[in-house]
């Protein structure tokens, strides 16, 4: 087949599981094989790359808010010294956490002082301690105002790098006419297991690459950031060590942290949660030890298997990941993946190319007697809301509490 899209026809002699992305045909293929979040990704809208560095700009929403700085003697003070007034306007109304007492700012004179109007609202204005905290509940201004002033939220940029994935198959001619006795041709079974290798790679690359750029033989290399680093970086809360036992509270403290951002509001209280083996068996001994949930089976109508189980703020999908199962501490690691957040971007046109050569009518003669190929890819994977993720590290036993 000459260079371009690959033939999944080719993959397993086979044209039942012809479909447009090489993910997709992971995923119908292999529903529970070694690369269930890159099978996924068929499922999601991916992009376009048209340099090497690609990404997107991101804003946080702000809620703005006051710590006092200095004690507030009584409920005549109107000026308060605070520890910053940053994204303070006047106009917001502030609602004291320990009183309750709502007041409106008048005017920010400057970093850290304002002025205000006390007791807006049922609860009276009276003496508050040091070190209160007051959160923004809304604004109000008079009839005839004039424009207040705007808040805005600063854009950020946010890139990864693009990663080139390679792997290649090959038979001597001999090996290519010889038939095997039970399943597939030797051409055949060695194109299947090169795009199986390919997916396995990239795989291991969106969970765990960090972002790297440097040469190699005088031309240059990159490697992406994986969606781990992504939140390890952006999001280090959401990232935790399990203690030696977990119990149910503790399990909630770990898990809910990625329910506290919304990224799809029609999803906003489901993730996938990739395991190994040891850290599901603990999911499963924490639910039947607390009896507060019960793991409950399940498949995608392609025959991608999961476990789904509820906490008190949103449900996982559970699946366990093979690969992580390939060592004893990756065993133990739990990752709860927003897949609304998460998507993958394509350098051009190098969405998983296939090359071949030698045999049915391939042009290159190279006087070798063989024949083989190879798989190309150029992708980076994007987490344009990690805080909406969460990483769980060494889930070993479970209690009850």
């Amino acid at each position: 087949m000459a260079s371009g899209m690959i033939n999944f026809s080719t993959i397993n002699g086979t044209t039942d599981f012809v479909k447009k992305s090489f993910a997709g045909m992971i995923t119908r293929l292999m529903p529970n094989g070694q690369a269930p979040l890159f099978g996924l990704t068929s499922m999601l809208k991916d992009e376009t790359a048209v340099q090497v560095e690609h990404g997107f700009f991101t804003k946080t929403m702000v809620f703005p808010s006051l710590n006092l700085d200095a004690l507030v003697a009584d409920g005549v003070a109107t000026t308060f010294t605070v520890a910053s007034t940053t994204n303070v306007l006047p106009g917001m109304l502030m609602r004291a956490q320990s009183t309750g007492e709502v007041i409106l700012i008048l005017t920010v004179p400057d970093a850290t002082h304002v002025t205000v109007r006390r007791g807006v609202g049922t609860i009276a204005a009276a003496a508050i301690a040091n070190d209160v905290n007051f959160y923004q509940v809304g604004n109000a201004f008079e009839e005839g105002s004039v424009r207040p002033a705007a808040l805005s939220i600063q854009a950020v940029r946010v890139t990864n790098l693009t990663q080139i994935f390679r792997n290649s198959w090959a038979l001597t001619d001999t090996a290519r006419a010889t038939q095997v006795i039970a399943g597939d041709t030797n051409m055949a079974e060695s194109r299947s297991e090169c795009a199986a290798f390919h997916a396995v790679d990239m795989e291991k690359a969106i969970f765990f690459a960090q972002k790297y750029s440097g040469t190699l033989n005088s031309q240059p290399i990159r490697t992406m950031d994986g969606l781990i680093n992504q939140v390890t970086i952006n999001a280090a809360a959401n990232v935790n060590t399990a203690a030696a036992t977990t119990n149910y509270t503790q399990l909630e403290a770990l898990l809910d942290v990625c329910f506290n951002t919304v990224t799809d509001p029609k999803v906003a209280n489901e993730r996938v949660l990739f395991c190994g083996g040891a850290a599901k068996r603990v999911l499963n001994n924490i639910g039947r030890l607390n009896g507060t949930y019960q793991l409950v089976d399940g498949a995608t109508s392609y025959g991608l298997q999961f476990s789904s189980f509820k906490t008190s703020r949103g449900t996982f999908r559970m699946i366990e990941h093979p690969l992580f199962n390939s060592n004893t501490d990756w065993a133990k690691m739990a990752v709860a993946v927003d897949l609304s957040s998460f998507n993958l971007a394509y350098l051009g046109d190098r969405k998983t190319q296939s090359s071949e050569y030698g045999a049915n009518g391939q042009a290159l003669e190279s006087g070798i007697d063989a024949v083989g190929g190879s798989l190309t890819t150029e992708l980076t994977c994007l987490v344009k809301n990690p805080a909406a993720n969460a990483i769980i590290y060494g889930l070993t036993a479970a209690a009850a509490g």
